[in-house]
């Protein structure tokens, strides 16, 4: 099963990619939810929020989320009200949100304030591990958005987007831990893996395969993209990526089925798309009524 954010709708989603039916679980939330991990085991659905926008958007144009109210919130996987876990203003803007399957543990990013956090599956002992601010040559090129963990070797992947279709993304890689005696901000084991990016959103580890993907809702042919590199070595930079599927309206969401190769995709037209990862062959699973953002899987 797939769960599904609409951030216009306020509502997290429970899909199924057979039929493409949608049960939404929650809707009407105000805090504009971005970034979803599912425990099948608890029985939760965990979601990060920008919070609510500043103001209205402009024709054709996102609202701006600078007021610091972003939060993490949870809900029972068969639907309920949402349980405050992190809250509102701890943060600014809550993207990408994964946790860790054999601790519970959350990690998510957040653009505006410009940083990764981390926390217990109840929300408690938060931790700032990246701190972005000033280490860009502008503050939206120090925007993370997207996040993955790899526990087993102790790494941490995040995205910075950079400014709207300005080929300014990046992604990069340090370690899950601090380093002993340094800060989120002075921490000296970040590497840039990948420059020059059209806009990188989230992302998806195949720890089996060894391989990197990521959404990119930058300006095409590069951008509005699904796309694909190995992971690299320690110290090495990422090769070019391979473009497995074009032509979103904003590619965001990703969630990867690596038993049956396939990923799916979201956008903000609220389209969730398949695709094969073999053949190429895609299809829409699904059309949410507003603009969808995270995606994540469930074997249920």
């Amino acid at each position: 099963m797939l769960y599904a954010l609409d951030v216009l709708g306020g509502s997290v989603n429970r899909v199924d990619p057979r039929t493409g039916e949608v049960i939404p679980l929650v809707s009407g939330l105000r805090d504009a939810p971005d970034g979803i991990a599912v425990d099948a085991t608890a029985g939760t659905v965990t979601f990060s929020c920008m919070g609510e926008p500043d103001g209205p958007a402009a024709p054709g144009e996102e609202p701006a989320f600078t007021t610091r109210n972003g939060s993490v919130q949870r809900i029972p996987m068969g639907g309920g009200d949402p349980e405050i876990l992190v809250a509102r203003g701890t943060f600014v803007t809550g993207k990408q949100l994964v946790s860790d399957p054999a601790t519970g543990r959350l990690y998510w990013s957040d653009r505006e304030g410009r940083g990764i956090y981390r926390a217990e599956a109840d929300g408690s002992g938060l931790t700032q591990l990246v701190d972005t601010r000033g280490t860009g040559p502008s503050e939206v090129e120090e925007w993370c958005v997207g996040i993955a963990i790899d526990t087993a070797a102790g790494h941490l992947y995040w995205t910075q987007k950079g400014a709207a279709d300005a080929g300014q993304g990046r992604i990069l890689r340090a370690g899950l831990e601090l380093p002993a005696g340094e800060t989120a901000a002075s921490r000296s084991d970040r590497e840039t893996l990948w420059q020059g990016l059209p806009e990188p959103i989230d992302l998806e580890l195949d720890l089996g395969a060894g391989m990197l993907y990521w959404t990119d809702r930058g300006v095409g042919p590069d951008g509005n993209t699904l796309n694909r590199a190995p992971i690299p070595a320690p110290g090495a930079p990422g090769t070019a990526p391979t473009v497995l599927s074009r032509g979103y309206r904003e590619a965001i969401g990703l969630a990867l089925d690596t038993i049956h190769h396939v990923a799916y995709v979201s956008d903000l037209s609220g389209a969730i798309r398949e695709v094969q990862l073999g053949s190429g062959a895609e299809r829409v699973v699904a059309t949410l009524p507003g603009a969808a953002t995270g995606l994540a899987l469930s074997w249920e």
